[in-house]
């Protein structure tokens, strides 16, 4: 049981049954269950939640795992929500637009109705026509695909690029911010096809769903959400387990090493860079069908510092610190900036959370890095030691030594 895949990971068994426990105990007291207790916009919150658990493990494995700190990831995690978001903003206005001329003495024709939806879509940035990026927004699975494959090619070639001119520490670093800084003007401007800084809204609206009642659909999402959670955690789990895993972290802590005993790092680096990047890309597309709406500042570059402050904050190199970090902040950050968390009045001066959070965010990230370099999720380390036996005696190979089993029984 020891050498199998879950023996290498008992934390996988852990993670589920937590995850499990906490769906159902989140479904039995939401709206869509008659109870109510959870609102369906914190419902929302805590579908949003788990979305950026998962694109927290992939940065977790391409930085904690691989040593590859990448503050870009967060664009490939809003290229997935701008990928299904173009599907949501056709479809329901297509629907919108053929029932306004519905009543019309004569049918429209197909290329009238096309252009009533480009008016209806581009309207907001003074145009009526789709551009080449929307040429399959039409088409749900397409666009599901575009999902995946769009921050998968993207991913693939900067990587490509990069890994083998052997970029590596800090220059990669900023080359990655550089990439994500360079989508973000991109997508600003309004010819690009995606509404410059208006972006995409209305997506919490799913075509063809209309009757259903937004606190069912906030718990279908959650209930995806969830499952795509524990799928990425299992196959996360899987890649750095193994000599897979053991490849990927020699990488990260002696990468000349790794090169000289014949192995190729740049596949092994671009494999990772690639595949994280895809699952950032499908957390994106949940993400932002409960968010509402999605704009180029979602994958400006101080995103992705965020997305790598919640993986120090929760421990890199650990899959559930990851969780355990972006969850923490992720719902900290919305108690504190949505006017939740009281103001502190200090006689002189009123302390108002919404101005001071990310201020009391950067000053957690040093305290983290200065004082509990292995984060949050570090604490399980020293209760791993606390079960280990206390045993007496030589336990090297010699002969006549004492055996580690031995010890434990």
């Amino acid at each position: 049981m020891s050498n199998s895949f879950i023996g290498r990971n008992p934390s996988i068994l852990w993670f589920l049954l937590a995850l499990s426990v906490f769906t159902i105990g989140v479904t039995l007291l939401s709206e869509a269950t008659g109870t109510g207790l959870i609102s369906t916009s914190f419902l929302k919150t805590l579908g949003k939640t788990l979305c950026l658990c998962l694109v927290a493990i992939a940065m977790d494995v391409v930085w904690g795992y691989c040593g590859i700190l990448s503050l870009g990831h967060f664009a490939f995690f809003g290229i997935g929500g701008y990928a299904i978001g173009m599907w949501l903003m056709y479809a329901r206005t297509e629907g919108i637009v053929t029932g306004s001329l519905s009543g019309s003495a004569l049918p429209p024709t197909p290329q009238e109705v096309t252009d009533a939806i480009g008016t209806q879509i581009f309207g907001v940035v003074g145009s009526s026509e789709f551009p080449a990026l929307w040429a399959f927004s039409h088409s749900l699975p397409l666009q599901l695909l575009a999902v995946v494959a769009v921050p998968g090619l993207l991913a693939l070639v900067f990587g490509w690029l990069a890994f083998r001119s052997r970029v590596t520490g800090v220059y990669l670093s900023i080359l990655t911010q550089a990439m994500t800084l360079a989508l973000s003007l991109y997508f600003f401007q309004n010819d690009t096809g995606l509404r410059g800084n208006n972006g995409l809204s209305g997506l919490q609206n799913i075509p063809g769903l209309e009757a259903v009642p937004q606190a069912t659909i906030s718990l279908w999402f959650f209930w995806a959400s969830a499952v795509a959670l524990a799928l990425g955690y299992i196959l996360f789990a899987w890649v750095v387990s193994g000599k897979l895993g053991s490849v990927i972290r020699a990488i990260r802590d002696n990468e000349a090493r790794v090169r000289f005993l014949g192995y190729h790092v740049e596949s092994y680096k671009l494999f990772v860079f690639t595949l994280t990047a895809m699952v950032a890309g499908i957390a994106g597309a949940l993400y932002y069908p409960q968010a509402g709406i999605i704009n180029p500042a979602e994958i400006a570059p101080i995103a992705s510092i965020y997305l790598a402050v919640w993986v120090a904050i929760g421990g890199r190199g650990r899959l559930y610190g990851a969780v355990i970090g972006a969850a923490l902040v992720s719902l900290l950050s919305s108690w504190f900036t949505g006017g939740s968390a009281p103001p502190i009045n200090l006689g002189f001066y009123v302390v108002k959370w919404t101005e001071w959070w990310l201020v009391l965010l950067g000053l957690s990230f040093v305290a983290v890095t200065l004082f509990f370099p292995k984060g949050i999720g570090g604490i399980f380390d020293y209760f791993e030691r606390k079960r280990l036996p206390d045993r007496q005696g030589d336990y090297g190979p010699d002969k006549g030594a004492l055996r580690q089993q031995e010890g434990v029984e």
